[in-house]
This record gives structure tokens, C-alpha cells and sequence, in this order.
């Protein structure tokens, strides 16, 4: 399965001095570059994040608001994502 990066992430990691590709890492969704090295392989593909909610809310596929549920579950229950430089940072900052 391949993943689509999507426009929200492409901007946030811009904003940060970063570049994102879909992952050569089967089991990752993107991998993320700084200064043209890879830093991290982040986000598990078979779970979706916030861009994918989004897109799945404006589908019509889940209810308006999923989004936005779903992003304050996934920053409740991953308490490492506020280490700067983990892969647990690079995910909560580019797809969450």
C-alpha cells in the first residue's frame, strides 16, 4: 500500500525546514529529510492521521469533526511526541 502525502503535511514540514517522501520503509508512510538526510520514517501505514481524516470527512466518508476528535486522542496518548528531533516529534508535527 502506498501512502499520498498530502498537502497539510508537505506545508508543515516546509515550515520547518524539513522535505517529506513516501517511505522506502514498507510499514511507514513518509520519510522525513533535513538538509537532504533522513532524519525519521514516521507514521505507520494502516492508521490514518490527520490529513486523511480531513480528506475523509470532506468525502463524506466519516462524520464533520472526526478530525479533530481523532488529533486530540493521538496527542493525549503519545507522550513522547514532545521530544524534538524523535520520529514521535516528526510525526505529531507533519501528520497530526
Amino acid at each position: 500500500m502506498t501512502y499520498k502525502i498530502f498537502t497539510y503535511t508537505k506545508n508543515q514540514a516546509k515550515t520547518r525546514g524539513l522535505t517529506v517522501k513516501v517511505s522506502k520503509n514498507k510499514g511507514k508512510k513518509i520519510d522525513v529529510f533535513k538538509n537532504g538526510q533522513k532524519v525519521a520514517s514516521v507514521g505507520a501505514i494502516g492508521y490514518n492521521d490527520y490529513p486523511t481524516y480531513l480528506a475523509l470527512e470532506k468525502d463524506g466518508k466519516v462524520p464533520k469533526g472526526t478530525a479533530s476528535k481523532k488529533r486530540k486522542a493521538y496527542k493525549k496518548r503519545h507522550i513522547y511526541r514532545n521530544r524534538l528531533g524523535t520520529p514521535a516529534w516528526y510525526a505529531d508535527k507533519l501528520l497530526w
